[in-house]
């Protein structure tokens, strides 16, 4: 399941964002790539230790936590801290899978990788290429979304960006483990959630929406690990 998350932040956050990166060190997006994936990762990030990371990824999970599509379509348990990369001058990064499992820098835990986001931080009109594409069953999936909406899709996808060719480009990207494993249960938990949303606005307060509500909470107490 692909779903576009409109307005994650602001356009106040996404001109901190731009200010912070804008004078923060950036470092071979390598340093914290997989054997396979480094092979075919060019671009740089932020340091994860790095104050600036640390700020703009608070931001970025406080953001995440007012913003219903994301909870309905992702059921977070836990959500790696937020990383943030750059491209331009040709940068791209070649085909690849996520890691199964993260650790957290800096702790002991690690988190499975249900679900992979990607935060775009640039207006699209501000650079050339860059699209994320992402394979599924039905093909290939160019995304380039405004500066501050966001695309979460499952970790185990194939996927890549394009060159940038013009311009630079800026996201925070990150994974989710969630309290539903299978993205084919979340995708039916997602679709009958955004179903009771339609129905309660076309019939408020109808007994129907209390019973397909009642449906759902049955299913994510059949689906969730927790």
């Amino acid at each position: 399941m692909i779903v576009h998350v409109p307005n994650v932040l602001n356009s106040e956050q996404i001109a901190r964002c731009r200010e912070v990166m804008n004078r923060a060190a950036w470092v071979d997006g390598r340093v914290t790539a997989g054997y396979e994936s480094g092979a075919v990762k060019n671009n740089r990030q932020l340091a994860t230790d790095s104050p600036e990371a640390r700020e703009l990824g608070d931001m970025v999970v406080a953001a995440l936590e007012h913003t219903p599509l994301f909870i309905t379509a992702a059921l977070p348990l836990r959500v790696f801290p937020p990383m943030f990369n750059r491209y331009e001058g040709g940068e791209n990064f070649g085909a690849h899978l996520d890691n199964s499992l993260m650790q957290i820098p800096g702790t002991p835990y690690r988190i499975r990788t249900d679900i992979s986001a990607t935060l775009f931080l640039s207006a699209p009109e501000d650079y050339d290429g860059g699209e994320l594409v992402i394979d599924d069953v039905y093909g290939e999936h160019a995304v380039k979304l405004p500066a501050g909406d966001m695309v979460v899709y499952p970790a185990s996808t194939l996927h890549h960006v394009r060159p940038v060719t013009r311009g630079v480009r800026v996201a925070s990207f990150f994974w989710v483990q969630s309290m539903v494993r299978d993205d084919g249960q979340r995708t039916l938990l997602f679709d009958l959630d955004m179903a009771i949303h339609k129905l309660n606005q076309s019939l408020p307060h109808h007994t129907a929406v209390v019973e397909i509500t009642h449906c759902y909470h049955n299913l994510l107490r059949r689906f969730a690990e927790v």
